[in-house]
């Protein structure tokens, strides 16, 4: 925060501590007569002009030592970071160590297992269903099922690999996948028709055997690279297969034609930094369990 803005912070929080303060002291140098009324009257209630009651007064008061004894201790007036020195980051830290130190055994011993162990450890899998709720959840599903964009666990079908290896790197280090924009490079409206039509015959879909032939021709040229000559993807890439009826984003010819015009780019964040890798090993091996 700059200089400037944190001098405003400051005048205008004080500015209107003080205002409370007086506007309190002001009224009560006033002159009040007990019982004299305002001149106003509805339904025979009158609004006098008594003084406020003590209590109210009382927690008036408080109310502003509070303020001032806050912002004393803690962050609130502009850069000043407050006598305590307290910061959310701090705190953050504080409570993450404090559960390393608690948990931190636990999930060492576990990872430390051999992986095939950990898949059939119902700890494991317990705390590893917790991990994945929190983390995973989201995008996948409370399942593992998946959505449109987001891979199914369950399926036995993995874009990068199903090996321990695999599935905590994954988690570790996140995913980028990227399909470009094939539309031009096939042919414009027609080949994507033809290019769709081939590819859902991959899957033993039903589709007119001309647009199914001049579609393999543009595969062929164009997908091969990365699906490979027989649709059957490639790993290392993240491509999917092709053949096993299986989509992330659909298997209709709208959206596997839509993949074509407009590209796909699908992207899991790295849990390097938030996991561990302790951690991750015991996700991973829930996630594996998914699968089973």
């Amino acid at each position: 925060m700059s200089g400037g803005w944190s001098l405003y912070i400051i005048v205008l929080t004080v500015s209107n501590i003080a205002a409370a303060l007086w506007l309190l002291f002001w009224q009560r140098k006033k002159r009040v007569e007990q019982g004299k009324t305002l001149g106003h009257e509805f339904d025979g209630i009158q609004e006098l002009d008594n003084p406020l009651p003590r209590w109210w007064l009382g927690i008036y008061v408080g109310t502003v030592a509070f303020a001032v004894a806050y912002l004393i201790l803690y962050p609130g007036l502009g850069s000043f970071a407050g006598v305590l020195g307290w910061t959310q980051r701090g705190q953050y830290k504080g409570e993450v160590d404090a559960a390393q130190r608690q948990y931190g055994p636990m999930y060492a011993a576990l990872a430390a297992k051999p992986f095939d162990d950990l898949v059939g450890d119902e700890t494991a899998l317990r705390i590893g269903g917790r991990l994945f709720a929190i983390n995973c959840a989201t995008c996948h599903g409370s399942d593992g099922g998946g959505g449109s964009g987001f891979p199914d666990l369950t399926d036995e079908d993995w874009l990068y690999g199903g090996d321990a290896a695999t599935i905590e790197a994954s988690i570790l280090n996140g995913r980028s996948g990227l399909m470009p924009p094939f539309a031009a490079a096939v042919g414009g409206e027609e080949g994507v028709r033809q290019v769709v039509a081939y590819v859902r015959s991959l899957s033993e879909k039903p589709g007119d055997t001309a647009l199914v032939a001049a579609g393999r021709e543009k595969y062929m040229q164009v997908c091969i690279a990365c699906h490979g000559m027989e649709g059957k993807g490639l790993p290392a890439m993240g491509a999917p297969n092709l053949t096993d009826d299986i989509w992330l984003y659909g298997g209709s010819e709208e959206a596997i034609a839509e993949g074509l015009y407009k590209g796909r780019n699908g992207k899991m964040p790295p849990h390097r930094d938030i996991l561990g890798p302790e951690r991750a090993r015991i996700l991973a091996a829930y996630v594996h369990s998914l699968s089973r």
